[in-house]
């Protein structure tokens, strides 16, 4: 690709911020600290989780970048970045979830594969762009379209990203082409991220962000897209995240059995305590972070200091002065809501935090029932251990 290119060696990687917790080297893969979360609605770039498949793109010359657009159209197109600045720029808060959150406390019930995430693979940004359907436009598929004339039904988004699951091929994905040319599914080809320029981490010069879905769909150092008549093919649509039943092993699976995952499930997570600590006797504040899939707001946020048995209704907020309603036009329909509530913890205990979407799902409350052999989708009860009496350290 001109302008760009995916090197073959870590030896270009960028700079990071030096809290994060580091779950692979190479490729880099690394997490914040559970508090930096709860503290900002918008979470800084430094401290947004790094997910990596191979060495990070490199850009020589932005002027020559460009993405192709071909496939089941009338006439192939070659996108500059003049281009997608040319088009109505739109900022979209959006919390990006990997697959994999939480999947080191899922490994502990029975062994997954995967990278280790602790319950950071997450974050909250503003994501500045155009949307993808008036970029579609632009080749002559108009908005709201289920298909091509060609037979089009989807759009597969490839990388410059190298990656050994594609045997040395580029990372991709794809989404149905109702949801890309659909304007409320915001939808964009990103090239800022909290008012400034995507940094290396996370996809300079341009990027998909998909709304609601697993962060593995917002393909990053975008190549090309191509119209296609069946969903992606490659490695991470249809021998990676997927979900399988716990009786599913190494052994019997059978991956086009599931579909690929789109819309992550409810969660919430305490971010205030880690899973165990040690505090003194008294007021405690706990907070952490909801967020459900799909556009879905969260009803309600409930947390319990008794280990499940009672339970009492946490606080929501996005913006500052703004209340929070669930699915309300003043609401943040993609972004996450951050929780609180203080309360009295007199002796050694476990909390629990669970949240109800505004579809009125709810987190399952074990891990074990939920189980599957990547790890994916640890969306189960969270909760952390008190031992009240000792100072923390």
């Amino acid at each position: 690709m001109p302008g760009i290119k995916g090197p073959s060696d870590y030896s270009q990687e960028p700079p990071r911020h030096p809290s994060l917790q580091i779950n692979s080297k190479v490729p880099f893969n690394a997490e914040p600290p559970r508090s930096a979360l709860a503290s900002s609605y918008v979470t800084p770039v430094d401290l947004f989780y790094k997910r990596n498949h191979g060495p990070i793109p490199v850009v020589d010359d932005i002027e020559r970048y460009c993405v192709d657009i071909c496939g089941l159209i009338g006439t192939p197109k070659k996108l500059y970045m003049r281009d997608v600045r040319m088009l109505p720029k739109y900022d979209v808060i959006a919390t990006l979830q990997c697959a994999g959150n939480r999947r080191t406390a899922m490994s502990k019930t029975r062994k997954v594969r995967g990278v280790g995430w602790d319950v950071s693979a997450i974050g909250n940004a503003v994501w500045g762009g155009a949307k993808l359907a008036d970029v579609l436009e632009l080749i002559g598929i108009p908005k709201l379209t289920c298909s091509t004339q060609s037979g089009g039904k989807h759009v597969e988004f490839v990388s410059i990203d190298k990656c050994k699951e594609e045997n040395g091929g580029p990372y991709k994905a794809s989404i149905p082409l109702s949801q890309a040319t659909n304007p409320e599914a915001d939808v964009l080809l990103a090239y800022e991220m909290n008012g400034e320029p995507l940094n290396r981490d996370h996809g300079y010069p341009l990027r998909v962000i998909v709304p609601g879905v697993i962060g593995a769909r917002s393909v990053k150092w975008l190549d090309s897209i191509y119209i296609i008549a069946e969903e992606c093919q490659g490695f991470f649509m249809q021998k990676d995240y997927k979900m399988f039943p716990p009786s599913v092993d190494w052994d019997n699976i059978n991956w086009s059995t599931r579909r690929p995952q789109m819309d992550f499930p409810v969660q919430s997570v305490i971010c205030s305590l880690e899973d165990v600590q040690s505090i003194k006797p008294g007021k405690v504040t706990i907070s952490g972070y909801a967020v459900s899939g799909g556009g879905r707001g969260i009803e309600r946020v409930d947390v319990s200091i008794d280990g499940g048995k009672t339970w009492l209704e946490a606080s929501r907020s996005q913006k500052t002065g703004v209340p929070y309603i669930a699915d309300h036009v003043s609401s943040d329909k993609w972004a996450w809501v951050l929780f609180e509530v203080t309360v009295d913890i007199p002796y050694s205990t476990e909390i629990v935090a669970k949240a109800v979407d505004s579809a009125a799902n709810v987190q399952p409350e074990n891990v074990q029932d939920i189980w599957n052999l990547r790890g994916i989708l640890n969306t189960s009860w969270h909760r952390v251990q008190v031992r009240v009496g000792h100072s923390n350290m």
